[in-house]
């Protein structure tokens, strides 16, 4: 078996087809080969008259999948970002393939489910959640905007919570992510097993199977904080959310700006006109579109590398973005990066 196969466990299981996400050890961060086998396993399923329901889980017990392998990405964009440019453009294309699959598609979202790994999981016909998920879009803290569609789901998130998480690169847990949108169901962990083996078992009925295993999902964080989140990010421009989110009062408030403020600046504004947007583009396939030349623009930026360095290659967690400050990124900077450039385009919507 080549390492590719390997990263992604592809069997049939009853009338399940069963997608594992194998790189435990990496909290199963996706290569671009996970991403074609992935594809592979769906286009073969789609027209299967044994397959009845497609579920995905992850390897191992800390996650579904931490998102893209971003070692390889720091490298990549040193490079000039070609290899990632094809990575992104074929992920993207396979979050949209999810979306629109003609048969169920169960994702398992348990523990950490961020990035990618909700590329691959929010956008499916039946979401699980358990008291174990960690489900974020955290990619302005290393110099990049929410994308596999990430920015759709942030944006149609309940009145300013999309915006809020995507600025603080916050995360939800499994309470937050059913009330965001980004989940259906919450499960306890301890009954994914029998799950699963129902599935097998009635694979023509799954969303009533995984209905049938659900419980009440715990409490939702961010519901108690909805009217300062509210105001605060009903603002126009990031500078206006920081000074109203100082100004409020509320300590979870001056900590959400401080995480704003320790982002990388061009990320946050283009993130906020990347979510405004998002709300009033027709489709998801026209969202990715957006995400696509965004983070292409993003691959020859200087923040990407230096976000990823700072997080995750030297871990001093103090990166020096460029430009240092929100005053210094200008409306034509963030124009830039949301305008379409030839070769940069998906072709989805």
């Amino acid at each position: 078996m080549s390492a590719e196969l390997a990263e992604v466990q592809v069997h049939l299981d009853g009338g399940v087809g069963r997608i594992v996400l194998n790189r435990p050890r990496a909290l199963n961060s996706l290569t671009h080969g996970m991403i074609t086998a992935v594809r592979a396993a769906l286009d073969d399923w789609a027209a299967d008259e044994r397959v009845h329901a497609v579920v995905l889980t992850g390897a191992g017990e800390r996650g579904l999948c931490a998102g893209a392998d971003i070692r390889a990405m720091h490298d990549d964009a040193k490079a000039g970002g070609a290899g990632f440019r094809a990575f992104f453009r074929d992920e993207y294309r396979l979050n949209a393939l999810i979306a629109r699959y003609p048969k169920p598609y169960v994702a398992v979202m348990d523990g950490i489910t961020m990035g990618g790994g909700v590329g691959l999981s929010a956008h499916g016909a039946v979401r699980i959640v358990t008291e174990r998920s960690v489900v974020a879009m955290p990619e302005t803290r290393i110099g990049l905007v929410p994308d596999v569609g990430g920015s759709r789901l942030l944006a149609h998130a309940p009145g300013e919570l999309g915006t809020h998480l995507g600025l603080t690169s916050g995360s939800m847990g499994p309470g937050d992510a059913l009330l965001c949108g980004f989940a259906d169901h919450f499960v306890p962990s301890e009954r994914i097993p029998a799950l699963l083996d129902a599935l097998t078992r009635t694979p023509d009925a799954a969303a009533a199977v995984v209905a049938a295993h659900a419980e009440p999902a715990p409490p939702a964080a961010l519901a108690r904080q909805r009217e300062w989140i509210d105001a605060c990010y009903a603002a126009d421009t990031v500078e206006e959310i920081v000074e109203r989110l100082l100004d409020s009062g509320v300590p979870e408030a001056k900590e959400a700006a401080e995480l704003v403020l320790g982002n990388s600046p061009t990320a946050v504004k283009a993130t906020l006109a990347a979510l405004r947007r998002a709300r009033t583009l027709p489709s998801l396939e026209a969202v990715l579109d957006q995400e696509y030349r965004i983070s292409c623009a993003a691959l020859e930026g200087h923040d990407l590398v230096e976000g990823i360095r700072a997080q995750v290659i030297d871990k001093d967690r103090n990166p020096r973005w460029s430009p240092a400050s929100l005053a210094e990124v200008t409306e034509a900077d963030v124009a830039r990066l949301l305008a379409p450039r030839e070769g940069d385009e998906l072709g989805l919507a």
